[in-house]
């Protein structure tokens, strides 16, 4: 699937001695350095002489069989919406440079450090996470991993954290998922992030952008290294996953809204793997999901991200406002514009969407569709606002309307080699996460074909 190595490859090299997490972060380090790469541009901060002492400590440890887990040792990179103690937080931004460091590390981020894992830095996002392509003008952007010569869009908003997995910069990746920040830029990139029920992990110590709707979750390279990090990150027991057998799994296409719109590459690359699914004894029922049609009203005054940014923005954009991305600044002010009426009747309306969902979804074992409607576009293509916004709406599309029902959802590649990466997403209800992983896992080994 990739020629970087796999959480599991990697604890079983650091176990017998093939390896050390010293080694591992010096390479890490040594990519992320390397002038020709992307590295500049997918690390706000770079954490290297923590990162070492950190991997000295592991290994002296697995010395004398200490090791607080098989993966201690492994570099795993941070979005910079976290907090890690004695760093400013600034969320891709530059509006935040003044505030001070903060005092603990999140609760996400402390429990990736308690499994051992080593901090290599923070990676830059789009701005405050308001997009999901990826575009961030303060640091920079940097490019998808395909194609790079011609410079595509990383996706967003959890973008330095998919490239530093795909370049190898770090072996996985901490992001949040809004409307799509983990699952579009793993799409756009080539590699599996994974969006989870929301209660599952503590979103304290995290910049919000939408309490309803944010969630925490991993990108990494394989659906196992994303079952790991979920299990890390919800401090639940690491358990092997059974890959479940396809044979007879009932999987449902919705053709309302997920369908609309597909670049070619996403239409060829998506029925295709519907095709090797079907052959391999999945049963695909392509149904018709009204509930979908609810979301864009929903969102016709910005949604929750306009009216929940903005009541934590309101206070900061007035007085650094001229320091925003211009493009996320008009994303948040469209809350101001939302009553109190607006906002409780969206409440109402997600509430029944989120039942009606449920109740249509529950004969099947997981929706299917394309993660994305396109492709990464190119950067320069998208300097005109018009283009900025068709491209954003696309990419966020599918990805928001599983937020919306609040459930949880993976996405794997189910592109060829030489082709432009298409991500293919599994979803379920809220708390399917384990059904959701295991039938990932049986996925993903047939649908790269």
């Amino acid at each position: 699937m990739t020629k970087h190595p796999t959480l599991a490859s990697l604890a079983a090299d650091l176990d017998a001695g093939r390896t050390t997490a010293r080694k591992l972060v010096d390479d890490c380090l040594a990519r992320i350095a390397d002038p020709a790469g992307e590295g500049a541009r997918t690390f706000i901060h770079v954490d290297r002489e923590a990162a070492i002492k950190a991997a000295e400590a592991m290994d002296k440890l697995r010395e004398i069989k200490a090791a607080p887990s098989p993966f201690a040792g492994i570099p795993i990179s941070i979005k910079d919406l976290f907090d890690i103690k004695g760093q400013v937080t600034r969320a891709g931004s530059r509006a935040l440079d003044d505030n001070p460091p903060a005092e603990a590390d999140a609760p996400a981020v402390a429990r990736l450090r308690r499994a051992g894992f080593v901090v290599i830095g923070r990676t830059n996002m789009t701005e405050f996470a308001y997009s999901g392509i990826g575009i961030n003008p303060h640091y920079g952007t940097p490019k998808a991993a395909f194609n790079r010569d011609a410079g595509h869009v990383p996706g967003g908003s959890s973008s330095g954290a998919a490239v530093s997995v795909a370049d190898g910069m770090a072996h996985a990746g901490l992001g949040t998922d809004t409307g799509g920040s983990c699952r579009i830029p793993a799409a756009f990139n080539g590699i599996v992030g994974y969006k989870p029920s929301q209660h599952r992990v503590p979103r304290d110590g995290a910049v919000p952008l939408s309490f309803s709707l944010d969630s925490i979750g991993p990108l990494a390279r394989s659906v196992d290294c994303c079952a790991v990090l979920d299990a890390v990150l919800a401090d639940a027991p690491i358990v092997p996953l059974a890959p479940r057998s396809l044979k007879g799994l009932r999987l449902a296409v919705p053709t309302t809204v997920a369908l609309d719109e597909l670049d070619d590459a996403v239409s060829v690359a998506f029925e295709r793997a519907l095709k090797t699914l079907s052959g391999h004894g999945a049963i695909i029922e392509k149904i018709e999901l009204p509930e979908f049609l609810d979301v864009a009203p929903m969102m016709a005054k910005g949604g929750f991200a306009a009216a929940e940014s903005y009541a934590w923005h309101r206070y900061l954009i007035v007085a650094q406002g001229d320091v925003y991305d211009p493009r996320v600044r008009e994303r948040i002010l469209r809350g101001e514009t939302q009553s109190a009426a607006d906002y409780v009747d969206l409440i109402t309306a997600r509430k029944s969407l989120i039942a009606r969902a449920c109740a249509r979804l529950a004969p099947y074992d997981a929706l299917v569709m394309p993660t994305t409607a396109n492709t990464p576009p190119k950067i320069a293509d998208l300097a005109d606002d018009k283009a900025f916004t068709k491209a954003n709406l696309l990419a966020l599309r599918n990805c928001t309307l599983i937020n919306m029902i609040d459930g949880c959802a993976i996405s794997l590649p189910c592109h060829r080699d030489g082709e432009a990466p298409v991500g293919l997403m599994l979803a379920g209800v809220n708390g399917a996460d384990r059904e959701i992983f295991e039938i990932a896992a049986g996925l993903e080994m047939v649908v790269r074909g």
